[in-house]
């Protein structure tokens, strides 16, 4: 059987690069299609600052007439973290089941990397670190929430025999807001936080300022940690406006001493739960379904994508009990406006206190994203 990679230049390469995955998974009851008119301003360089700042290459694998797999490989130059030096990514990985794609895939991503003087590769991350993040490895029998990963089972066993060894494991925590906690969990979420501490919602009067606040905490809480890559201004921007439909100022606080934010944490409603079924188009009545589960119907889960405390308090007594004041700020809301599951992702396999503190709420487990390094 003939077998090429094919490197994507032009729209209509991109438009069957965003299509691979469609094919993948058809006939997959859990895999969620995402929205095409989404998929292709991810990437778009007008709509999404990561490919005007990064190299980048997109490759589809092409056998016997039909598109059978994808890989992206690129490189992030604004990588900070010292263990970082000479990393570069992969991504948007999917394909068929088929050791032979897997390898041409791979090695094409490998050669591009190679080339630009990388001497490590590291992934899944479709496309940067902030996106989709890892392969899933544990929790295939759920559908995917928000901007979260569905691989196939097959796939982690293809990267393996190619030489690609777990570097880091990220988990997604799922709450059941319906289930009794546990009387810790119940003391955790009834504990008032301290008298100078005031806990306050999104204000959508000042919402570009709320947003860069909330970017500015994220930058520094998440300076220190593994991978790290600085939100920039022009994905501030982008963010605010990709979020401006979801968020509801319930399900988003900001924890302030004196008037200064120290903490946030934001919920977003669950979009996956309202186009599961519109086959990744809102054309011609997709618009109408999902506008009326969203604002009208209600949607019954959300996940929480984004908490910080800024690192001059992490260290205290206050920000030790930060994250958990700040997640029992949004309980009652939640609660109240209908919502019966809560993911909390990506915890880092090594976060021991923040997966103590979920733990205490009667989150568990649910899924495992892996992310594979390989040197070259």
């Amino acid at each position: 059987m003939s077998l090429t990679i094919i490197p994507v230049t032009g729209k209509n390469l991109l438009r069957r690069f965003i299509e691979v995955p469609y094919t993948v998974h058809h006939g997959d009851p859990l895999w969620i299609p995402p929205l095409r008119m989404e998929r292709a301003q991810a990437f778009s360089s007008r709509h999404n600052d990561f490919f005007r700042r990064a190299e980048a290459r997109l490759f589809i694998a092409h056998q016997d007439g039909r598109d059978v797999g994808r890989i992206s490989a690129q490189i992030d130059p604004m990588l900070r973290d010292a263990n970082m030096a000479g990393v570069g990514h992969f991504g948007c990985l999917s394909a068929i089941d088929d050791s032979a794609v897997f390898a041409a895939l791979v090695h094409a991503a490998e050669a591009f990397l190679r080339e630009r003087g990388v001497t490590r590769m590291l992934g899944p991350f479709s496309m940067s670190i902030k996106e989709e993040t890892g392969l899933l490895v544990e929790g295939f029998d759920t559908p995917p929430m928000l901007m979260m990963g569905h691989d196939p089972v097959y796939a982690d066993g293809h990267l393996r025999q190619l030489g690609l060894a777990k570097e880091k494991d990220v988990y997604a925590y799922l709450v059941d807001l319906r289930q009794p906690m546990s009387k810790s969990g119940t003391a955790m979420l009834r504990r008032p936080p301290a008298r100078n501490v005031v806990m306050r919602g999104l204000n959508f009067s000042d919402y570009e300022n709320e947003i860069r606040t909330l970017v500015d905490i994220f930058n520094d809480a998440w300076s220190g940690n593994w991978g790290f890559v600085p939100m920039t201004q022009a994905e501030t921007s982008a963010l605010g406006k990709h979020l401006r439909l979801l968020l509801d100022k319930r399900l988003v606080r900001f924890a302030e001493i004196d008037g200064r934010a120290l903490g946030f944490i934001v919920v977003l409603p669950n979009i996956n739960e309202a186009i599961h079924d519109l086959g990744g188009n809102l054309l011609p009545v997709g618009w109408a379904k999902f506008l009326w589960r969203l604002k009208i119907r209600g949607l019954k889960s959300a996940r929480v994508p984004l908490m910080g405390v800024r690192r001059d308090v992490s260290g205290t007594m206050l920000g030790a009990a930060m994250p958990m004041h700040l997640i029992a700020s949004v309980w009652d809301a939640a609660m109240q406006m209908g919502l019966h599951q809560i993911e909390l992702s990506w915890i880092l396999e090594d976060n021991k206190p923040m997966q103590h503190i979920l733990e205490k709420f009667g989150a568990r487990i649910y899924k495992t994203y892996r992310i594979y390094g390989k040197a070259l």
